[in-house]
């Protein structure tokens, strides 16, 4: 089975039906209407407090919450996503031979949609996987997905690239079976001889890590080796078979995120 590729989704989103259309509903669609029922329980005040976010992006994501529709209006995942990561994979630019190869590897983590291809409708939504979302019988996200991600990807594949967050990939990788091999890619700088790694470099690294695979049409973890934007290069010392180091030298490019 070829590789899949895990990444975070972003918190800012944005609406875009002309630029590509969208190609398939999320798999996990039902899921996301749970959630969305769940949401629409809550006060105005408790959305807010469970968002943790400021008057602004609160009217506007309760807006959201109070009308949204699953069905229509929808943007492809790829491009719905405005965050760093996704600026540095700038997936606007990708020829078909790159959309191809996305909609085939990669995989967008979401807490309210789950599991998503790159060409999957989705509307703009505000819900982080550590939001403290409870249900019936289930008293975050992580419970309310349980082992489904996981169970999802185990279907697809026996390679899993992680380059999502602690936050997502905590999501899926505890409920892999033990036949799935998981790589997770670590981006940052030696400082007083150990591996720093910073947020915003991260998300740089992870997002251009996607447009270099797509690129070259990477399908095996070997090839990962050769990654070098950004002024990383791969760390064979301090890497092993589950764990992949790429260390930035000094003016690599991302020196303001460090």
């Amino acid at each position: 089975m070829a590789v899949r590729i895990l990444i975070s989704p972003a918190k800012r989103m944005e609406t875009d039906t002309d630029s590509l259309p969208w190609r398939d509903l999320p798999a996990f669609l039902p899921e996301a209407e749970q959630l969305l029922a769940r949401l629409r329980e809550h006060t105005d005040r408790e959305l807010q407090a469970l968002w943790r976010c400021n008057d602004a992006i609160a009217a506007q994501n309760i807006s959201r919450v109070r009308t949204m529709d699953l069905r229509r209006s929808l943007t492809p995942a790829l491009l719905s996503y405005r965050g760093i990561q996704y600026q540095y994979m700038a997936p606007g630019v990708f020829s078909d031979g790159e959309w191809d190869y996305v909609q085939a590897h990669l995989r967008i983590l979401s807490g309210f949609y789950g599991l998503l291809r790159p060409l999957d409708g989705v509307v703009p939504y505000r819900l982080e996987m550590q939001a403290r979302l409870a249900g019936p019988d289930w008293k975050d996200l992580y419970g309310f997905w349980g082992k489904k991600l996981a169970q999802a990807l185990a279907a697809e594949t026996e390679v899993v690239v992680d380059l999502a967050s602690r936050e997502y990939s905590r999501a899926v990788l505890p409920g892999l079976p033990p036949g799935v091999r998981v790589v997770t890619c670590v981006f940052g700088r030696l400082q007083a001889g150990r591996v720093a790694e910073r947020g915003t470099a991260c998300k740089m690294a992870r997002g251009e890590m996607v447009r270099w695979m797509a690129e070259h049409r990477i399908t095996d973890t070997e090839a990962l080796a050769s990654f070098d934007r950004l002024g990383y290069r791969f760390d064979p010392a301090r890497s092993g078979p589950a764990r992949y180091v790429f260390l930035q030298e000094e003016g690599g490019g991302t020196d303001g995120a460090f």
